[in-house]
């Protein structure tokens, strides 16, 4: 059976810090709350990077404050994800180059191939400090809501798993059109096939936008499962802060109900890992440790 690790989706946010439940006093920094929460979990997703391009500075920080073993996933740059970006998310220099229009939304398909090539460089450079000392985990796609199954849709899939060559890419549909009766199959074959590490999610149910858990494998290497909570009153309000959205405390009767499926996932694969992105407070914190528990018993 492969390990069970679990964590959550970071380390920084806002209402984390401001509760005071998780940091106890004096862990004020940058440097000792990472190195807080690594002395408390082995993984975490570095979220920051969904919103504007790592900095290597930032990555070899990261590397020299986790113990060796720490790995961090590291979610991929909105832009590739075919999510709306604003122009202050590009470097200045390319968004001078590509003559953006400030306020007014980038997409991926609208750039100028020269500027795009120039992200995918910067993004994988700036990782590199974690790739040289063994932390980088997966790079996790995160693809909308409204990127939905279809040709056009695992053409771009795979073309920005071609962009990184030998990291472990890991890819989250939010939309049901990916793993309903006709497509799931299809779908898995796909992630196989290029070797991709299919996410596990569990979300509220009932919307376009949540995709019911498929507790398959499609890489050796790795299982990837992301709990979002099941805040059902904001998971599709286009208003909610994230905080608001996975604002969610798990049950321990809910947390059980992942135990059997997680060890059955890791009779499969060398490790699964568990992000817990219920991102309120302390929340994350607390439901992971929970689980840790319950697998451990």
């Amino acid at each position: 059976m492969g390990d069970i690790l679990i964590g959550t989706t970071s380390w920084t946010d806002k209402t984390l810090i401001d509760c005071k439940r998780f940091y106890p006093p004096g862990v004020n920094t940058a440097e000792a709350r990472l190195r807080y929460y690594a002395s408390r979990f082995p993984i975490v997703e570095v979220d920051s990077t969904y919103y504007g391009l790592p900095s290597e500075h930032n990555a070899l920080l990261w590397s020299q404050r986790t113990p060796p073993g720490f790995v961090f996933h590291v979610k991929a740059f909105r832009l590739f994800t075919q999510h709306q970006t604003p122009p202050e998310a590009l470097p200045a220099d390319l968004r001078a180059r590509a003559r953006l229009v400030p306020r007014n939304s980038v997409y991926y398909r609208n750039l100028p191939a020269e500027i795009v090539d120039e992200l995918w460089l910067r993004f994988t450079r700036a990782l590199e400090p974690l790739r040289a000392t063994g932390r980088l985990g997966a790079i996790v796609f995160q693809y909308p809501p409204w990127f939905m199954y279809g040709e056009e849709s695992f053409e771009h899939v795979a073309q920005c798993a071609q962009r990184l060559p030998g990291d472990l890419i890991a890819v989250e549909f939010r939309h049901r059109s990916w793993f309903g009766e006709r497509s799931r199959a299809e779908t898995l074959a796909f992630e196989r096939r290029l070797g991709l590490v299919h996410v596990v999610t569990d979300a509220p149910r009932g919307f376009a936008s949540s995709v019911e858990p498929v507790w398959e494998a499609t890489h050796p290497a790795l299982a990837l499962v992301r709990l979002h909570g099941r805040n059902a009153s904001t998971w599709s309000k286009s208003t909610a802060t994230a905080a608001e959205r996975f604002d969610y405390l798990y049950s321990d009767e809910e947390l059980r109900e992942f135990v059997p499926p997680l060890r059955r996932l890791a009779l499969q694969v060398e490790a699964v890992h568990v992000l817990f992105n219920n991102c309120r407070d302390d929340k994350a914190q607390r439901n992971a440790a929970s689980l840790r528990a319950m697998i451990q018993t």
